[in-house]
């Protein structure tokens, strides 16, 4: 990912802070445990006498030294994991709670960049922060099937929309299950009509897999094309630094295809990033009201062919959700 040096110091001052507070709640915690439990400041006290003194030995040559610092400090751990338990501290009260235990909030694992810090610079050169906020309401803990109906047939598949539903949030899982598979690509493209839930399952996506340490952009078709345009045609320094991390993420998703002004340069600009991604085997996902005609007729045969071969097509119908929500 590339950064300028304000970005990356921005950055590292971020962790830098992080550390610092992680440091300051720590002691908090322990001052409240000594507080409630002296015994459990006496052991520390007493942690650290006995290894001052067994390294004396050590250095004086006291072959014993290290076997009986150890027997000391597993019965002074002992007493003190019991201590915890029994006044219903957590285990690892005495333990950093870091946001990021890979890389224990430095950004770093060894000498290479944590995943953490891989998203935090998406986040800070595409100004996405404000997804985490949104993740926050739309994910699989706060997706419900009670909008969608067993009632409700398509007439052209004889599928229900609750069915139809089901599957996709089943074919979603499958998704993020199987995405570090190296035998197995795949691509979303979730399509229908307005306000039933292709975004919410595009986002429940994304928390899953931005947890689990993968890089992941999030686009509407709009903001896409505009960063593409201006990397051709104002060489902006910005979006061309964009333009090859929207090839290398993890995942990318582009939100509401269609929405955007369609021309020939949006035509080609989507094939060129949908068949360079299918050759990096880089996934995406794709949302969109358009369904596999209109595709064509707005974007070409070209287009249709690369997203029908290498693309899980699952089409939601039904109710507009947002309305429903409303009407409640």
């Amino acid at each position: 990912m590339p950064l300028s040096n304000s970005q990356y110091d921005e950055l590292i001052r971020g962790y830098e802070a992080r550390q610092l507070k992680n440091h300051q709640e720590l002691q908090q915690r322990i001052r409240h445990a000594y507080y409630k439990v002296p015994r459990l400041k006496e052991i520390d006290d007493a942690i650290a006498s006995v290894s001052i003194a067994q390294a004396k030995k050590m250095l004086e040559g006291d072959a014993n030294a290290i076997a009986d610092l150890k027997g000391q400090l597993a019965a002074y751990r002992k007493e003190r994991a019991e201590l915890l338990a029994r006044y219903e501290f957590p285990a690892d009260y005495f333990e950093p709670a870091y946001a990021c235990k890979d890389c224990k909030d430095t950004g770093f694992i060894g000498s290479k960049r944590c995943h953490c810090f891989r998203q935090a610079a998406i986040d800070l050169v595409y100004t996405q922060s404000n997804l985490k906020n949104i993740l926050i309401r739309e994910n699989f803990s706060t997706f419900s099937f009670d909008y969608y109906s067993d009632e409700d047939i398509s007439p052209a598949t004889g599928t229900s929309s609750l069915a139809a539903a089901k599957n996709a949030v089943a074919k979603s899982h499958e998704f993020i299950d199987t995405f570090d598979d190296p035998a197995v690509f795949s691509n979303l493209y979730f399509y229908g009509d307005t306000g039933i839930g292709k975004t919410f399952l595009s986002n429940c996506i994304a928390k899953e897999l931005i947890e689990s340490g993968h890089s992941v952009i999030y686009f509407t078709a709009f903001q896409l094309f505009d960063i593409l345009s201006r990397e051709i045609f104002d060489k902006d320094e910005d979006a061309i630094a964009a333009h090859q991390n929207i090839f290398n993420c993890d995942l990318l998703i582009i939100d509401d295809l269609g929405t955007e002004l369609s021309n020939s340069f949006t035509i080609s600009q989507l094939f060129l990033c949908v068949n360079e991604r299918i050759l990096r085997k880089k996934s995406t996902i794709i949302s969109t009201n358009l369904g596999m005609n209109q595709l064509a007729d707005i974007y070409s045969e070209r287009v249709l062919s690369r997203i029908s071969s290498h693309y899980t097509l699952l089409k939601l119908f039904g109710a507009d959700i947002r309305i429903l929500k409303r009407n409640r």
